[in-house]
C-alpha cells in the first residue's frame, strides 16, 4: 500500500474519526484532517477535533496548527495536504485523509486553481456590457480569450461566461491555464474514496446527541473566547459561532441557541452528502 492515500468522507457526526483511527492502527497509517476548522487552535469543542486519548498511537496532521485570526482556504489544504502525504509515503506508513469539507477534498485529489475571488468592480462591469450589447457579446468574447472554458459553457449562462472573465481580467490568466497549473493528486497516487454513511434517523439522533454533548464540554465558553479574538472570515463560520453569539447578546435562550446549531448542523449534513453524492468514484459503505 506504499503508493495508496486512503480518503474517509462522510456526514458530520457520521463516525469519521473513530473509524479513521481504528484503521490507522491497523495499516501503520497516519490521519491528515481535511477539516476545515479543526485546523484552528481553541476551537476543539467547536470542530469536534479528535481527543487526545484518540489521538494516542495515530499521528495526526494539519490539526490545531492556525490561529482563529489566519484564513484557510482548499488551496492552502492542498498544498499542506500534499507535502504530508509525500512524507507519510517516505516513512512508509499509509497517509489516511478524513473530513467533511467537500471542496477541499476535491482540491487535494483533483486539484483547484488558486483564484483570487471575485472582485465586484469588473463583474459589475462586465454585467453592464451584457445588459448593453447582450450576452452572446460576452461569450463570444469569451470564445476569443479561452476557447476551452468557452466550450464547456453555454452561451445563455451568462453567471458562468461573467465569472470566466472575471477570473482573466483579474488573474490575467485564462481559467483554463490556470486549472492546468494545478493538479491534484489522483495521478500521482492509487487514491481509494470511501464514504460512510447511516440512516437518516441515525444519522441527526447522533448529530443531536452531539451537540449536546458539545453544551456540557463547554461550547459556549469556547465561543465567548473565541469572539474575543479577530476571527478570519473562515473560523467565523464555524458552526456554532452565530447561534452562540446571538445567545450571548440576549437574542434568545440557551435551549433556542442549542436546538438552532442541532437544525442547522442537520442541513449541514443534507447540504455533505448532496456534494459527495455527485462523485462517483466514492465507494459508500453503511
Amino acid at each position: 500500500m506504499r503508493n495508496t492515500v486512503i480518503v474517509i468522507i462522510g456526514p458530520t457526526a457520521v463516525g469519521k474519526t473513530a473509524i479513521a483511527i481504528k484503521l490507522a492502527k491497523k495499516i501503520k497509517g497516519e490521519i491528515i484532517s481535511a477539516d476545515s476548522m479543526q485546523a484552528y487552535k481553541g476551537m476543539d469543542i467547536i470542530s469536534q477535533r479528535p481527543t487526545r486519548p484518540q489521538q494516542e498511537g495515530v499521528k495526526h496532521h494539519l490539526v490545531s496548527f492556525l490561529n482563529p485570526s489566519d484564513e484557510y482556504s482548499a488551496s492552502a489544504f492542498s498544498k499542506l495536504a500534499q507535502k504530508t502525504i509525500r512524507d507519510i509515503i517516505g516513512r512508509k506508513k499509509v497517509p489516511i485523509v478524513v473530513g467533511g469539507s467537500g471542496l477541499y477534498v476535491k482540491a487535494l485529489v483533483d486539484g483547484i486553481f488558486p483564484s483570487k475571488g471575485k472582485d465586484e468592480k469588473v463583474r459589475k462591469s462586465l454585467q453592464n456590457t451584457a445588459a448593453k450589447n447582450g450576452r452572446l457579446f460576452l461569450y463570444n468574447r469569451l470564445k476569443d480569450i479561452d476557447p476551452v472554458s468557452a466550450q464547456n459553457i453555454h452561451p445563455n449562462d451568462l453567471r458562468r461566461v461573467i465569472r470566466a472573465l472575471e477570473i482573466y481580467e483579474v488573474e490575467k490568466k485564462t481559467k483554463t491555464s490556470l486549472k492546468a497549473e494545478t493538479k491534484g493528486i489522483k495521478d500521482e497516487y492509487d487514491i481509494r474514496i470511501f464514504g460512510l454513511i447511516t440512516d437518516r434517523d441515525e444519522l441527526y439522533r447522533r448529530i443531536n446527541k452531539r451537540v449536546d454533548s458539545m453544551f456540557k464540554k463547554g461550547i459556549v465558553r469556547e465561543v465567548k473566547k473565541l469572539l474575543g479574538l479577530n476571527l478570519s472570515m473562515t473560523s467565523k463560520e464555524a458552526l456554532g459561532i452565530k447561534q452562540i453569539k446571538a445567545y450571548l447578546d440576549k437574542k434568545y435562550d440557551l435551549k433556542t441557541a442549542k436546538e438552532l446549531l442541532k437544525r442547522d448542523t442537520r442541513h449541514f449534513a443534507k447540504r455533505q452528502l448532496s456534494w459527495f453524492r455527485a462523485d462517483k468514484r466514492i465507494i459508500w459503505l453503511r
